[in-house]
């Protein structure tokens, strides 16, 4: 049986990851969570029984460690972290003190026989961009946001653990995903849910900001698959599309999905974190998938059948 902790587990990309490794009836998991952003109603069915959920601030060592010395765990996916540009940007003292939550982490593991640590890092470590695609060799350090510093450090950490106290780690820098469990302040699911609705869709600026968006059965495939498979040990993945959209154009697409009456209105451009283009190279992601990626109108046709975001669960949610 392998001990496997998976911190943000009640959010989007780490429930989603939590499902999928409880699939295996080899592995237990622990899901720590403080449920600042994160939600109960994301958590596996508890009729399997190889998995449990604690409440617990990864920033606290005493929590955390409790936690981990418990348990003993074989692998971490560490994925708890202050999220979305406006929350990041109106909460910069909460996103600097996820840095504790990474070293109490690593502190931990490096004593009590964690083989691999796996860490969600993000596109803005890219900051603005400066060769496109964006590969993983080439970080400019040039970003201003706390939540990009933060995941700079993060990898930092990571690496000279590695070469002081031998503790691997893979590090997924994360693009936009999406899917069905998403929160409604993310691009994606804010613009579904008003095409439902009918209602106006804000763009910021003229719209011309190019994303990749990317499935979250794409994601988290891949990122099993590098576990499962001891694959990119001590190195860096990007996981995302590269496939460019702009947000005017996804805002269009989401409004033809969904037959929407919803019409595109432009606002003030963001002061700043809106970067003007995200383009990973995801040449080891698709080495990790070995399988075409889903293509955007179809995931967002699959958001639709899931049913989550009908006008029924949505005036349920309010």
């Amino acid at each position: 049986m392998r001990n496997i902790l998976v911190t943000g587990g009640a959010g989007f990309i780490g429930s989603a990851l939590a499902k999928r490794l409880i699939k295996e009836k080899d592995n237990f998991i622990v899901i720590a969570d403080d449920l600042s952003t994160g939600s109960v109603e994301k958590l596996p069915d508890p009729k399997q029984k190889n998995w449990k959920f604690i409440k617990c601030d990864l920033n606290n060592y005493r929590d955390i460690s409790e936690v981990m010395l418990s348990f003993n765990f074989d692998f971490v996916f560490h994925y708890a972290a202050v999220v979305g540009v406006q929350r990041t940007l109106d909460n910069p003292v909460s996103v600097l003190k996820d840095i504790e939550g990474i070293k109490n982490i690593l502190n931990i593991a490096k004593n009590h026989g964690t083989e691999r640590i796996f860490f969600s890092s993000s596109s803005e470590v890219y900051g603005e961009p400066v060769d496109l695609p964006q590969n993983e060799l080439t970080t400019p350090l040039n970003s201003r946001l706390p939540y990009a510093v933060v995941k700079n450090l993060g990898e930092a950490f990571l690496r000279s653990y590695k070469r002081e106290f031998n503790l691997n780690y893979t590090i997924f820098r994360l693009f936009n995903t999406y899917g069905p469990d998403q929160s409604i302040d993310f691009v994606m699911s804010k613009f579904i849910r008003l095409a439902i609705r009918n209602e106006d869709i804000n763009v910021y600026g003229d719209g011309t900001q190019a994303r990749t968006f990317c499935f979250i059965d794409d994601h988290i495939d891949s990122t099993v698959n590098a576990f499962q498979n001891d694959l990119f040990v001590n190195d860096v993945v990007n996981i995302g599309s590269d496939v460019e959209v702009t947000i005017k154009e996804l805002a269009a697409l989401v409004i033809d999905i969904t037959n929407s009456k919803s019409t595109i209105v432009h606002v003030d451009p963001l002061p700043e974190g809106d970067m003007l283009r995200r383009l990973p190279d995801i040449t080891n992601m698709k080495k990790l998938l070995n399988r075409d990626l889903t293509p955007i109108s179809e995931g967002i046709k699959k958001v639709l059948e899931s049913g989550k975001f009908s006008k029924e669960s949505l005036t349920a949610h309010e």
